[in-house]
């Protein structure tokens, strides 16, 4: 009996110590650590900026011309080389013209001949009709005469035209730029034999410069003659050059479903030259005041763009519209205003109402 009751003490003893450390066990567990997140962020920034269309194009001569020869001989001179700068009415080549200056000065031989012929018959024109005022010579004399008359009046003006069209072709002889500009290729050299259409020089006007570009059917809506365009060519990547809009094509490419444009580029120092490939910015409106923040605060998801933002030490979504890309910065035009706090780095790991502890 003592025996069964002192094994029964000892199992009480036994559990009630197992009980007691469990619920020191359990006393022991810690609850869970909250989550915080380290980000980093900025305050939304209002800045001054212009809407715009990115594209890229090539810069183009204004005018290409190709001068061609107009008059058979001998070339006597060509004045330029290729890269050479003329001005309009640069001479650029002569042709021997022994042959028409001569046919010139026989011409206007012919003319001094026909003219001495008028005056002999207005002299005979008046006597005979002195004389047929008086019934001294018949009708069929005076109108001999005054056919002569009319015959030699003939003869100045086909003597006229004969020494204009001589002139004419020595004028050609001399052959001079139609414009300013520079000589892009010469095709032939002093001494050939030239024949009329035969091609002489090539010249190509860079100053001002035509900018070619194109841009979507959605943002062609935007377009207007007369709007500012900068662009950037990879031979100077710290010089913006300037434009102006002057042509927008009437049709659009079947192809590729976009628009040609053409801007005049002022090019007086001649830094620029045809043919460079141009990084196109072009200026669809007035400057105007907008909320921008890094482009590395925006999260995309299909069509829908979100930020968060910092309220105290809380993340906080909002779904946003963006505008136009300014560098590294994106226009934001709602869903967000100036000055509040936009994380810009870790954002990928929040979701709307997380703990953040923002990096100073």
């Amino acid at each position: 009996m003592i025996r069964f009751l002192n094994t029964a003490a000892a199992i009480l003893i036994v559990t009630v110590l197992a009980v007691a450390g469990c619920a020191q066990k359990k006393e022991e567990v810690k609850a869970p650590a909250e989550k915080i997140v380290n980000v980093k962020a900025r305050p939304a920034e209002r800045k001054a900026i212009r809407p715009f269309i990115e594209a890229t194009g090539s810069l183009n001569p204004d005018e290409e011309v190709t001068l061609g020869i107009e008059a058979d001989g001998r070339l006597e001179e060509v004045a330029v080389d290729e890269g050479a700068i003329v001005s309009e009415g640069t001479i650029i080549a002569r042709i021997d013209d022994t042959d028409y200056a001569l046919e010139v000065k026989r011409a206007e031989a012919a003319l001094r001949q026909a003219r001495a012929s008028l005056e002999n018959a207005r002299a005979e024109f008046d006597r005979k009709k002195s004389l047929y005022d008086e019934q001294l010579v018949t009708r069929q004399q005076f109108d001999d005469i005054s056919t002569r008359v009319t015959l030699a009046e003939a003869e100045i003006e086909r003597a006229e035209v004969a020494v204009s069209i001589a002139k004419q072709k020595l004028s050609k002889t001399v052959i001079r730029s139609p414009l300013a500009g520079v000589v892009k290729a010469k095709k032939v050299s002093a001494g050939d034999y030239a024949r009329n259409g035969a091609q002489l020089v090539t010249i190509i006007r860079n100053n001002p410069l035509k900018l070619v570009f194109s841009v979507t059917e959605k943002e062609s809506g935007r377009l207007q003659a007369g709007q500012d365009v900068s662009l950037r060519v990879d031979t100077f990547p710290e010089r913006e050059f300037r434009g102006t809009v002057t042509i927008i094509h009437p049709n659009f490419d079947e192809k590729t479903r976009t628009l040609q444009v053409e801007a005049a580029v002022e090019n007086a120092g001649g830094a620029l030259m045809p043919g460079m490939f141009a990084g196109v910015t072009l200026y669809t409106g007035a400057e105007k005041s907008a909320v921008a923040v890094p482009v590395t605060a925006l999260l995309y998801e299909g069509e829908q763009v979100r930020v968060f933002v910092a309220d105290g030490n809380i993340a906080r979504e909002r779904r946003v519209k963006v505008g136009n890309k300014i560098g590294e910065t994106m226009e934001i035009s709602e869903g967000l205003s100036a000055g509040e706090t936009v994380v810009t780095a870790g954002q990928q790991n929040l979701s709307d109402g997380v703990k953040i502890n923002v990096a100073r």
